[in-house]
């Protein structure tokens, strides 16, 4: 799938822009009156993130009453530099991403969630690796800093292993995938299409994210100045996302087409992968957040990231997920 550890951001960060609630509407002709200053996401390209060119091209960011830019990125450096340098204003990503970033002391917060991986990230493995033990001294690659990162290191625990036991090659994840297709490494640590590419190869998925679940739930999240100052635009933009999500329940084919295409994959590759993901709307987001007495799903999520990452060394202080975790925009949305 897609995704961090930033360490070096720390003293680059001035992240300005703009949010939401109900759209404001023109006293004269009552319509939904639209800022012209966009809010930019960045986002890799994963299915998982589809809806979010739906909501833009289906109209419904604009109905709400936010203008919302999309620009993928897909190495995560990459998209930490654009944030970091306020180039972007909200970045679609693992929640453990999230949480690395928020480590940093980038001032963030997840407003909405949009999937849960089940099956569609794993460790793709030569057929006579037989366990995740047996990656004891092989090459594998993956993106380091990224979700592909703590899920190895999640699978070594559980074999009694570290990442010191294995020798990691640094590269994206589709470029991991790529790199075992072409036989170059031993194992990566990647997401459809190359789960699927990797095993047609003469490789299996050795363990996938259907066998580790709620480590990888994508989410998305705003500075926390466009959360605080703007908050009419946050509430519009998860207004659309829900928006986008009902739409695309009524309208399979033709979202499908456009999620697809938005993400530049061809649509039998978004199909594959789509199965391998549940998608969350606005009730299933409700139970993610959960209630001020009874806080949901991603909270545990969030706060097993930043202490698995603490308790690795690869974050200096785990940060608080309460304040990483904006949940009021979805609790007041009907």
């Amino acid at each position: 799938m897609k995704k961090i550890f930033l360490i070096a951001l720390a003293s680059m960060i001035t992240l300005t822009t703009a949010c939401s609630s109900k759209p404001a509407t023109d006293k004269v002709t009552g319509k939904v009156a639209t800022d012209d200053k966009a809010l930019t996401v960045t986002l890799p390209t994963w299915p998982g993130y589809g809806p979010l060119f739906l909501a833009k091209e289906k109209g419904f960011f604009k109905q709400r009453g936010v203008n919302i830019d999309l620009t993928v990125i897909d190495g995560l450096g990459e998209r930490k530099q654009a944030l970091a340098g306020g180039k972007v204003q909200g970045m679609a990503t693992a929640t453990d991403v999230t949480v690395s970033v928020a480590a940093s002391s980038v001032p963030l917060g997840i407003v909405w969630v949009f999937d849960d991986s089940y099956g569609g990230d794993g460790i793709l493995a030569k057929k006579e690796i037989a366990s995740p033990a047996d990656l004891k001294g092989k090459k594998v690659a993956l993106e380091v800093g990224s979700t592909s990162h703590i899920f190895l290191l999640k699978v070594l625990e559980k074999a009694g292993l570290t990442d010191k036991d294995v020798e990691i090659v640094q590269m994206s994840a589709g470029d991991a995938g790529a790199a075992f297709v072409a036989g170059k490494v031993d194992a990566a640590v990647t997401w459809e299409p190359w789960l699927s590419k990797g095993t047609a190869a003469g490789g299996k998925v050795l363990v996938s994210s259907k066998d580790l679940t709620g480590i990888i739930v994508d989410s998305v999240s705003f500075a926390s100045d466009v959360i605080k100052n703007q908050p009419e635009k946050m509430k519009a933009f998860v207004a659309a996302m829900n928006d986008a999500m009902v739409y695309w329940k009524a309208n399979d084919s033709e979202s499908v087409k456009i999620m697809a295409n938005g993400l530049k994959m061809s649509e039998e590759e978004f199909k594959a992968t789509v199965g391998s993901l549940k998608f969350y709307g606005l009730e299933d987001n409700k139970i993610q957040m959960g209630t001020a007495d009874k806080p949901g799903p991603i909270y545990s999520t969030a706060k097993s990231a930043a202490d698995f990452y603490f308790s690795k060394k690869l974050i200096e202080k785990a940060p608080d997920v309460n304040q990483l975790i904006v949940p009021s925009f979805v609790r007041e949305l009907k």
